[in-house]
This record gives structure tokens, sequence and C-alpha cells, in this order.
């Protein structure tokens, strides 16, 4: 069975989860652990946190991924928004430790004009830090490639291979890979050819084996624009056939791909029934 699920609302407390994504035909699902537009976020009681684990089980949860909040930037410069993003990383993975989600899905950073070699370099000192200041997350922090826009890094394969081989722990990192960020920052998966060569140059660069979750979203603009723009699935300049070529590929039966489209009534069903469909026998 795959493993196809959609980012869901932790509305009323995150023990609701498990319920919204089922209820949409989610055997796996991606949540925000807090406001993801506020820099604190408020504890997760004992009460709630096994309240969540068993809506798990009772759901048919197979996986729970987090996002971190987008204010997060651990390429900044020293000062005010670098101090805020570590801390607010910090609880992001204290909370993921006693949640029991082995996976956090993260946006590299922007260096706002400080150059890519700059912005990488900090990201893997700040990790190596924050890997020291909470060492009971022993889950993987999921790097998630960018479309491009302004100074974001990540855009390139290059870029989430430097950071992983620039930290201690190298082995604490995988990578989701976001079907409309690739196609808006250059790689050509649309066609079956594009789809291999970007593959294989993924392999080369950074590792097939660190592909550990897919976002599945089409793209409103095409090839290299560097915008990111989500559609539904079939809506946009993608169209269906880069998810038929994912979602057949025997190396990425058991990753975990989540759709991340508009949230529009009703549309995670008729996104994932579409993607159901393309699954061949």
């Amino acid at each position: 069975m795959a493993l196809l699920g959609a980012h869901v609302s932790i509305a009323g407390g995150i023990f609701n989860a498990p319920e919204r994504g089922a209820a949409s035909g989610c055997n796996v699902i991606q949540v925000f652990t807090q406001n993801s537009n506020q820099w604190k976020g408020k504890a997760i009681s004992a009460e709630d946190t096994l309240l969540f684990k068993q809506k798990l089980v009772l759901h048919g949860i197979r996986e729970v991924i987090s996002h971190d909040i987008y204010l997060i930037n651990l390429a900044a410069a020293p000062g005010d928004t670098q101090d805020k993003s570590i801390v607010a990383f910090k609880e992001e993975m204290e909370r993921c430790a006693a949640l029991g989600i082995g996976k956090i899905v993260m946006h590299p950073g922007s260096h706002n004009g400080d150059g890519e070699e700059v912005g990488i370099r900090r990201i893997c000192e700040h990790f190596d830090l924050l890997f020291s200041m909470v060492p009971q997350y022993t889950g993987k922090i999921l790097l998630e490639n960018t479309a491009g826009q302004g100074s974001n890094l990540g855009y390139r394969f290059e870029h989430l291979a430097g950071i992983i081989n620039g930290c201690a722990h190298q082995d604490r990192f995988g990578v989701c890979f976001d079907t409309c960020h690739a196609f808006a920052s250059g790689y050509p998966i649309k066609e079956r050819e594009g789809y291999e060569k970007t593959f294989e140059e993924f392999d080369r660069i950074v590792g097939i084996d660190k592909l550990q979750a897919f976002h599945f979203n089409d793209s409103k603009k095409g090839l290299n624009s560097k915008v990111d723009r989500h559609e539904h699935i079939g809506e946009g300049t993608l169209g269906l056939d880069p998810f038929r070529f994912i979602l057949n590929d025997p190396r990425f039966n058991e990753v975990p791909k989540v759709i991340e489209t508009p949230k529009e009534e009703d549309m995670d069903v008729v996104n994932l029934r579409k993607l159901r469909e393309l699954i061949e026998e």
C-alpha cells in the first residue's frame, strides 16, 4: 500500500490530526506541532501527547512527519532572527521527541545577501549545536529542496549535499523532495527522460538513500520559473506524469508522499484519489 497523505490541521489540539487525516484518506500525515506563524509554541501536555499516539493507532496512520515553522532561518546572520531560529528549532526537536515524530522537514533558509557558502556554513554550525542541545531527539532532519526564490538556499542538490556533508552528524539528515519546487528550480521532471536524469543527478550528488519523503504538489508556474506556487494534482504545469513516475518507481515504495495542495473543500480527498489511480498493479 502506497504511503500517501496530506498536511493536516492541529486546530483544537494535535490529537485531532490523525482523525482528520484518516477522514481524507491518509495513511501518513504531516503536521505543524505549533502555530506556524508564531515564534513561540504552546507546550503539549503529557495527556495530549498520549492521546495523539493512541489516535495514530486507532486511525491507522503509519507515519507522522513534522514541518518546522516558516519563520525559522538557520542561515541568518548573527542577531535576533538567528537567535529566535535556534530556540524555535530546538523546541521543535523537543516536541517531536516527546510525540514520537521521527522526521522534521525544514526549509534550509536564506542567506539574505551574505552568499550561499556563508549561509550553508551557518546552517551546519547551527545543526551541530542543535543536536548537542537536544540529545533526546533521535530522528532525522529532512532538508526540503526549494524553488529558488530570492536568496533561499536548497534549490540545487549541491546545497543539500553541502549541508549534510558539512555537519558532524551526517547520518541524522535526509531530504524531502518537493515536486513543485524541483520543477520551479529547473529540474525537468515532467517528461520521463528528464525524470530519470534528475534522480540520477540526485543519487550522484546526495544519494538516493537520503530521499526520505516527498511533497507532492503540482506547480502553477513553469520549469525554472523560480516561483513557489502549488496547484492541485494534475491541474498545473507538471500534469500527472511526474506523480505516476514516482508512485511506480520501486525505489520509492516505502517513502511517504504528502500533498501540500491548496486547502479547498474536500480537495485533499480528490487529490489523494487521483494519486492512487496512478498506481499500476
